[in-house]
C-alpha cells in the first residue's frame, strides 16, 4: 500500500514538473530530487566561495586604484553569491555547518576551474571573460530551474556575473591595445584558461551520471553539451573582435550546423583535477580551512549577540 502511495506521489510530482510548475521548499518532493539539489547547489555555493581565492590574491597587485576597487567589489560579489546559494540549500533540510564541513573535509566538490593558478594580471581578465562567461551561460539556464529558491537566487547572481564578464573582457581588450609584451600576456592567459573553461560544463552527457535525471526534473533545462556549444559560439566572435585566438587547431565554423566545431577535450585532466590532483587543490582547501578557523571568533560573537537579542525579546 505504501509503495502505491509513493508511486502516486512521484507521478503527481512529475506531472507538476512537466507542466512547468515551480517546486517550493514545503512541497512534497522525491528524496532523490532533494539529494540531487543538495549535491548541485552545495557544489555551486562552494565554487563561489573557493572562486574568491584565485582573484583575491591579485587585489593588492592590481595595476591601478580603479582596478583594485573593481576587483575587490567582484570578489565580495562572489562571497555574496555563495551565501545566497547556501541559504537556498538550507531550505532542503541540511544545515550550512554540514555543507561547510563537507567542503573543508574534502568530501564535497567544487568547480575544477578554481584549481588552476592565476599567474599574471591577464589571468584576472581571462577568469572574468571565460570563467564568468561560462557561468552566465549555465546560470541563465538555472534561473528557470524547477526549484524556486535556486531559480530566484540565479536572477540576482546573473546580473552581477554579467558585470564581472564585461570587466574581464575589458581587461583583456585593454591589454590587446598595449605593448607586445602585454598582448603576449593576454594570449598566454587565454591559452591556459580556454580548455578548463570548456570543462566547467561537465562531461559529455553520455558520460554524466546525473544529466538524465536533472533534465527529467528540469533542475537543468539544457544538457552539458548544449551549454558548452552555446558558450563557444558566443565567445569566439568576442575573441576575434579584440585579436585573441583560442588554442584549438580543430576549431572551425560549421556552416551547415551554424555553430563552431571544436577539438577533443582532455577529460583525463578534468577527472584528475576534480579528484584532488590539480595544481592548486591542496592549497585551495588549506586556505579555506585557515579562513574558517580564523573566523571562528566572528561566528561565536555573532551567535552570542543573537542569543542576547533573542533573550531580550523573550523577556519583553
Amino acid at each position: 500500500m505504501q509503495q502505491l502511495i509513493e508511486a502516486e506521489r512521484e507521478k503527481n510530482f512529475q506531472d507538476r514538473i512537466d507542466r512547468g510548475e515551480v517546486i517550493e521548499p514545503k512541497d512534497w518532493m522525491p528524496e532523490r530530487y532533494r539529494k540531487q539539489l543538495i549535491r548541485m547547489m552545495s557544489q555551486h555555493a562552494h565554487s563561489e566561495v573557493v572562486g574568491m581565492l584565485p582573484e583575491g590574491n591579485w587585489i593588492t597587485r592590481a595595476p591601478s586604484l580603479r582596478r583594485k576597487c573593481v576587483l575587490l567589489a567582484k570578489v565580495q560579489d562572489e562571497a555574496g553569491h555563495g551565501l545566497y546559494i547556501y541559504s537556498g540549500t538550507e531550505t532542503l533540510g541540511i544545515s550550512r555547518e554540514t555543507l561547510i564541513d563537507e567542503l573543508l573535509s574534502g568530501k564535497a566538490k567544487y568547480s575544477s576551474i578554481f584549481n588552476y593558478p592565476t599567474l599574471t594580471w591577464a589571468d584576472i581578465g581571462a577568469i572574468g571573460w571565460l570563467v564568468d562567461g561560462a557561468a552566465i551561460v549555465n546560470q541563465t539556464m538555472l534561473a528557470k530551474s524547477s526549484y524556486g529558491p535556486y531559480a530566484r537566487a540565479m536572477v540576482r547572481i546573473c546580473k552581477e556575473e554579467n558585470f564581472h564578464h564585461k570587466q574581464g573582457y575589458e581587461i583583456l581588450a585593454t591589454l590587446m591595445k598595449g605593448t607586445e609584451e602585454q598582448r603576449a600576456m593576454a594570449q598566454d592567459a587565454i591559452n591556459r584558461w580556454w580548455w578548463p573553461s570548456l570543462m566547467m560544463f561537465g562531461p559529455s552527457d553520455k558520460d554524466s551520471p546525473n544529466s538524465a535525471e536533472l533534465l527529467r526534473w528540469k533542475i537543468k533545462k539544457s544538457s552539458n553539451d548544449e551549454l558548452r556549444q552555446r558558450f563557444i559560439d558566443r565567445t569566439i566572435p568576442q575573441a576575434q573582435n579584440i585579436g585573441l585566438t583560442v588554442p584549438d587547431p580543430d576549431l572551425k565554423w560549421n556552416e551547415t550546423e551554424q555553430h563552431y566545431d571544436f577539438g577533443k577535450i582532455n577529460w583525463d585532466e578534468f577527472y584528475q583535477v576534480i579528484n584532488g590532483h590539480g595544481i592548486c587543490n591542496k592549497d585551495r582547501l588549506k586556505t579555506r580551512r585557515k579562513a574558517h578557523d580564523d573566523g571562528a571568533w566572528v561566528r561565536e560573537a555573532a551567535n552570542a549577540y543573537a542569543s542576547k537579542k533573542s533573550g531580550q525579546v523573550l523577556a519583553a
